[in-house]
């Protein structure tokens, strides 16, 4: 088997070897828990040193899930009234967090009330990691490559926020795994990202493109179970908030109260550099339409499972304008099955490049546009997709190519 350290064709050692990914992964891992470690401690009344409650983003699906426990479920999608219920959990906490999640989402966060915030943290955050690691596993199997993905800086923005990034991106990649031999368990795990809809949009997409039927049946038979239960559960009037929410986060998104230096889409980044609002939103529509393109001809032409996914959950996060960097650990998969082609195929020119820039670029996309004002993240996942698309273009005359020569 070929190594990370091979070139693509003249044999000469490349400065991303196994040395390297065996040392800085350790590192790296190292130093977020450093981190996490002194952010805790540094920590008063469950107020992090900027004033904000630790999992901050997570504050809101335990008062999402009071209020539904309580009976208030509609009253979730009322910012003041969420305040009260937030403070519940952490009274010291002043700031406001919204809520704009469908019923769906509802449903997965109703009992963590039950529990006490920090141990429903650990119980969400836990639970949701260990799924997300399983599906890597059964992507990367290498020791290395683990160390890699635990070292993944999304993954721990994602932690550090409390967000549901680890079961978005399990959910979407089983679903791409099991597609092949398990058509209608494929078609329920698409269905369940109906908890956060505008990540899935081109899902159907790639689906049509190789005629997965029962799939999308399975899904759409999901999606209509979940709402239905969503409404029995929690009430009519839930349906009704949550699709006036959405016009509040369009405000929000378009008037700058959400934070757009952490906002990863095409649309964030021209709206930084002053962009029109119309402009941003056709610059976005258009991006959107070039990577459901992508994603319909790689699926429709490439029979490599790994490339299908690849570019499907790569394109996923080029489509809505509504994206936080959280989201980015998606980009795990896409890293890991072009890792493993590359490992397996040999290497492209540029291909390990920008997997490294991808690896890194979620820890660094949201500093550096808070302080230039320019979003680089957007750039780098269109590289992302691009490689994955060229490699599913050649992949074929790849697999008869000779072998590379090792380090």
């Amino acid at each position: 088997m070929n190594t990370w350290g091979q070139s693509t064709r003249s044999g000469n050692s490349h400065w991303l070897d196994r040395e390297r990914l065996t040392i800085y992964p350790r590192l790296v891992v190292a130093l977020f828990v450093i981190m996490g470690t002194a952010w805790i401690l540094l920590s008063e009344n469950m107020l992090d040193l900027k004033g904000k409650p630790l999992g901050y983003d997570f504050i809101t699906f335990w008062g999402a899930s009071y209020l539904g426990l309580t009976g208030h479920a509609a009253e979730a999608y009322d910012i003041q009234l969420l305040l009260q219920a937030e403070q519940i959990a952490v009274p010291a906490s002043t700031r406001a967090y919204a809520w704009f999640y469908p019923p769906p989402f509802f449903l997965v966060v109703l009992p963590l009330s039950l529990l006490p915030y920090t141990v429903a943290f650990w119980t969400f955050m836990g639970t949701t990691l260990a799924g997300y690691l399983l599906v890597l596993r059964r992507v990367v199997r290498e020791p290395v490559g683990m160390w890699c993905a635990a070292a993944f800086p999304a993954v721990w923005v994602n932690l550090f926020h409390g967000q549901n990034g680890f079961l978005t991106a399990s959910l979407a990649g089983a679903a791409i795994l099991a597609l092949k031999r398990h058509p209608a368990s494929a078609g329920v795990l698409v269905g369940l990202l109906a908890i956060k809809p505008h990540l899935a949009l081109l899902f159907p997409i790639a689906l049509v493109a190789i005629g997965a039927w029962r799939t999308i049946l399975c899904a759409a038979l999901t999606v209509a179970a979940l709402t239905a239960i969503g409404i029995a559960v929690l009430g009519i009037r839930v349906v009704e908030a949550w699709l006036g929410s959405l016009q509040i986060a369009r405000l929000f998104i378009e008037t700058g109260v959400l934070p757009l230096a952490k906002m990863p889409s095409l649309y964030a980044a021209l709206r930084l550099i002053d962009a029109p609002l119309a402009f941003a939103y056709c610059m976005q529509a258009l991006l959107a339409i070039a990577a459901a393109t992508v994603v319909w001809r790689v699926w429709r032409r490439n029979q490599d499972w790994g490339l299908r996914g690849a570019t499907l959950m790569a394109g996923s996060l080029l489509v809505s304008p509504y994206l936080f960097d959280y989201d980015l650990v998606w980009l795990a998969l896409p890293i890991a099955w072009l890792a493993v082609t590359g490992v397996r195929n040999g290497w492209l020119r540029g291909e390990r490049e920008v997997l490294v820039c991808t690896w890194v670029m979620p820890l660094l996309a949201t500093p550096i546009s808070a302080a230039t004002g320019l979003q680089v993240a957007p750039v780098v996942i269109c590289a992302l997709l691009w490689i994955a698309a060229r490699r599913a273009g050649v992949n074929t005359i790849l697999r008869q190519a000779p072998p590379v020569n090792p380090v």
